[in-house]
């Protein structure tokens, strides 16, 4: 592996064009991975009645991709440190085709609830293979912001999977639908294997990398996990990170289409629309919010003004009434672009932890992200069936606007929470602290 460049050496620097293809296109299977995570939102009532479920079940089918994710993000980010960010993501695309084409055939629960888990299992090194590959092919002062437009990449494949998603399961079915998204999956495991390299001296050009991340003493994985673990900040901005994205992944991705469809009257196509507003705030919000942290030298002051304005937009909208549709999507892109505010978090830990574990605390704060969302989509499931008062529509529950907001209470609540979290933690200055204590 090469060495990290000297001062005077930037003219061995990977190229700005060919540092953004080798990580955009690693990138590229996080923006599949979004697209798997939200992509029931828009098939609630086929999944309900393909595989005769009601919110409950429907839930945990949705979330099992969570839980999985979740479960792999240490594995990944070891994996990651290890192996290099190349060869599992390349392994990790294969998988992730193949558990949605076992997803789309499946005629029982338990076979698409199987095809659910292997998508979140496998796809959970993407965001994770990301950032390690940034700290080799980018400067530590851009970090934020290049993981920033990785949240854009998957918001997009969000998107993809609102809209776009919802007229294609309209026309062909969803079955079609995801075999079709199978498909490109391997071909994009392919893409990534014959071009991608873990780092620029691969390529002939100097690294961005920290020397410790090169040295070939690195730490063991159980040394890294340690050390990562044993910050007091990991822990801080573990919490953080879920507390901010759960609301937005639960609502986005799983019950806002089925709410504004069920309790306000709107088409499946409209309701997506609305929610599509949170995603693409969110995929706006993180590359802006990560480049003005990067910029203004600073982690915590942007990072804990972007969780107040998330708390406070789940507030405003679990207790006001009857808001207008432009207002509703107004909201809705704020809560989303202040969501985005969690890219600085991964770059706020990075910083507070050993360079030789930059996969490995990646891995431990995203465990969080995904890991609570997983919980709060079956909890809002759970909730919603213990208020429903027994209506039905060709075979589909219907709940009323009192147990959706029993439900959505919890988003506020957990707004809130990322506040307080953020708030206990201590600024780094964008700098590593590894650095600063030598």
């Amino acid at each position: 592996m090469s060495r990290p460049h000297a001062p005077g050496d930037e003219s061995r620097l990977p190229p700005v064009t060919l540092a953004w293809l080798t990580w955009g296109l690693l990138a590229s299977l996080y923006f599949v991975g979004f697209f798997q995570r939200v992509a029931p939102a828009v098939m609630v009532d086929e999944l309900m009645r393909d595989f005769s479920i009601a919110a409950t079940l429907l839930g945990n089918l949705s979330a099992i991709y969570f839980y999985t994710y979740a479960a792999m993000q240490i594995p990944s980010g070891l994996l990651a440190d290890a192996v290099g960010p190349r060869r599992v993501a390349t392994a990790a695309a294969i998988v992730a085709a193949a558990g949605i084409a076992l997803f789309a055939v499946a005629d029982t629960l338990w076979l698409a609830t199987l095809g659910r888990g292997l998508i979140g299992a496998s796809v959970a090194v993407a965001f994770v293979a990301c950032m390690k590959l940034a700290g080799h092919w980018f400067p530590a002062n851009r970090f934020a912001t290049v993981t920033g437009i990785s949240l854009l990449i998957g918001n997009l494949g969000g998107v993809l999977g609102g809209v776009p998603l919802s007229e294609a399961v309209a026309s062909v079915g969803w079955r079609t639908a995801m075999l079709a998204s199978a498909a490109v999956t391997l071909v994009l495991a392919a893409a990534v294997w014959l071009w991608v390299r873990d780092d620029p001296g691969e390529r002939g050009y100097a690294s961005h990398a920290h020397p410790e991340a090169l040295s070939h003493d690195a730490m063991s994985p159980r040394q890294s996990l340690k050390r990562v673990l044993a910050e007091r900040d990991t822990w801080l901005l573990f919490f953080a990170g879920g507390l901010i994205a759960a609301p937005v992944l639960t609502f986005a991705g799983l019950w806002g289409v089925p709410y504004l469809v069920q309790v306000h009257g709107l088409e499946r196509s409209h309701a997506a629309g609305f929610t599509t507003a949170m995603l693409l705030g969110f995929a706006i919000g993180g590359p802006l919010l990560g480049a003005l942290s990067d910029r203004a030298g600073r982690r915590k002051l942007p990072y804990l003004g972007a969780a107040f304005v998330h708390a406070i937009g789940w507030a405003i909208f679990v207790f006001t009434d009857d808001l207008a549709a432009g207002a509703l999507t107004l909201l809705f892109a704020v809560i989303g672009f202040s969501a985005g505010g969690l890219i600085i978090g991964f770059a706020f830990a990075r910083e507070v932890n050993h360079p030789g574990a930059a996969g490995t605390v990646g891995g431990v704060v995203n465990m969080a992200v995904l890991g609570f969302a997983a919980i709060q989509q079956s909890a809002m499931g759970w909730i919603l069936d213990r208020n429903w008062q027994g209506a039905m529509i060709e075979g589909a529950r219907i709940y009323d606007a009192a147990a959706y907001h029993a439900a959505f209470l919890w988003l506020a609540i957990s707004g809130m929470g990322a506040v307080l979290a953020v708030a206990l933690t201590r600024e780094t200055y964008c700098r590593l602290r590894f650095d600063s204590d030598d």
